[in-house]
């Protein structure tokens, strides 16, 4: 009996998608990609991308669930089950943009609605866990391929935080044998690749900066009553000033001096969070906004000033905090030995790239490869991360 992946195997290349809905809870990234060969010879081709807003009412859900303090398991139950549908339905619109009628494999995040890195007191123990939503029988029913998802959870039985992820694609894909290059992604939160210098994969660290757009999202939704739920082109932001006592406050977060590993997410930079910023004093809504998008800027500088063995030659932007040029214009004024750059500077695209990252993971799984980068989880050893739904 031939193995099921026999074929997959045996292809030149192979028709992957990559999906990534995170912490900003906005939708659906949906990219079609094209990959040959795999580990150290991988090469990826983006052939189409396409992104699937949620709508109010289920965004509403996810940031609910998210705050852990709602919703049972009936909920989470409903939550998963209509967030599978909603990622197969997503594919087919992007198969139907590109024209494509088959493809070979999936790779899919999953909703992340709860993330617990550090041990916390739990029935008697200690527990660290992660948990990420949207079933994959519905990929794997709707297009008749392998699936592979659920990937944070190995990293951490091997003693990881589960996160970063993206940093072994980034190593295949970005390293320079010449440059020291920084990879920075701004979603809802925002997290670093270092690449040293003709680095190996032991030498690459990552970790989250802190938050990306999160709080800088969770203000202008709060500034407009509800009608803009990002800051487009940071407009927003310029036409406010940074109160310098508010960002001082806000530089002294315990968090960014913390050593890597680390990572951190929604349940830190969540409501709890917004609201101390809004009552630290009498500022205009206007100005904490600007003042938080200069925070997320110092943030970023900060861990490369802290943690970066050097300054890198390059800093790479990538994800939703790309679009913004008023935070762009804070990170280049925070670290102006460094050329800032965003993916679209090296002819890539910020939108797909992390959705690009599950495509490479979902492929590296296919090939029995280990896809974690411990020197940046925290991991024992390297690990096969991603459950595979045939």
């Amino acid at each position: 009996m031939n193995h099921p992946f026999l074929d997959l195997w045996n292809k030149p290349s192979r028709l992957v998608v990559g999906l990534m809905s995170g912490t900003s809870a906005d939708g659906i990234d949906a990219v079609l990609t094209r990959i040959t060969g795999y580990g150290l010879s991988t090469k990826v081709e983006q052939l189409g991308f396409y992104f699937m807003p949620f709508d109010d009412p289920t965004r509403q859900a996810i940031l609910e669930i998210c705050g852990g303090e709602s919703g049972g398991t009936r909920e989470v139950c409903l939550l998963g089950t209509h967030l599978g549908r909603l990622y197969a339905d997503a594919v087919g619109k992007l198969l139907e943009q590109t024209g494509v009628e088959r493809i070979d494999l999936i790779g899919n995040h999953g909703q992340t609605v709860y993330h617990i890195p550090e041990e916390m007191p739990y029935l008697n123990t200690t527990i660290r866990g992660t948990l990420q939503i949207g079933d994959p029988s519905f990929l794997a029913e709707r297009f008749g391929c392998p699936v592979v998802s659920d990937f944070r959870i190995r990293d951490m039985a091997a003693g990881g935080l589960g996160a970063p992820l993206v940093p072994y694609t980034e190593f295949l894909l970005y390293r320079s044998e010449t440059e020291d290059v920084a990879l920075q992604n701004i979603g809802g939160i925002g997290n670093v690749t270092l690449l040293p210098a003709g680095c190996a994969l032991e030498e690459v660290t990552a970790f989250d900066t802190g938050p990306g757009n999160m709080v800088m999202d969770a203000l202008v939704s709060k500034l407009t009553d509800g009608a803009m739920s990002y800051d487009d082109g940071g407009r927003l932001a310029a036409s406010g000033k940074v109160n310098q006592g508010l960002l001082d406050w806000m530089l002294e977060d315990p968090y960014l001096a913390k050593q890597p590993p680390k990572t951190t997410g929604r349940e830190y930079y969540g409501k709890e969070y917004v609201q101390r910023l809004l009552s630290w004093g009498d500022v205009p809504l206007v100005d904490v906004l600007t003042t938080a998008t200069a925070f997320t800027a110092q943030s970023i500088a900060l861990s490369l000033r802290r943690f970066a063995p050097r300054l890198p030659a390059r800093l790479v932007v990538g994800g939703g905090g790309s679009r913004n040029p008023t935070l762009l214009a804070f990170l280049q004024e925070a670290l102006p030995e460094v050329k800032v750059q965003i993916q679209e500077d090296l002819g890539l695209d910020s939108d797909a790239k992390e959705a690009v990252a599950f495509a490479i993971l979902a492929n590296e799984a296919l090939f029995g490869v280990c896809n974690n980068a411990p020197s940046a989880t925290g991991a024992k050893h390297g690990v096969v991360m991603g459950r595979i739904n045939l």
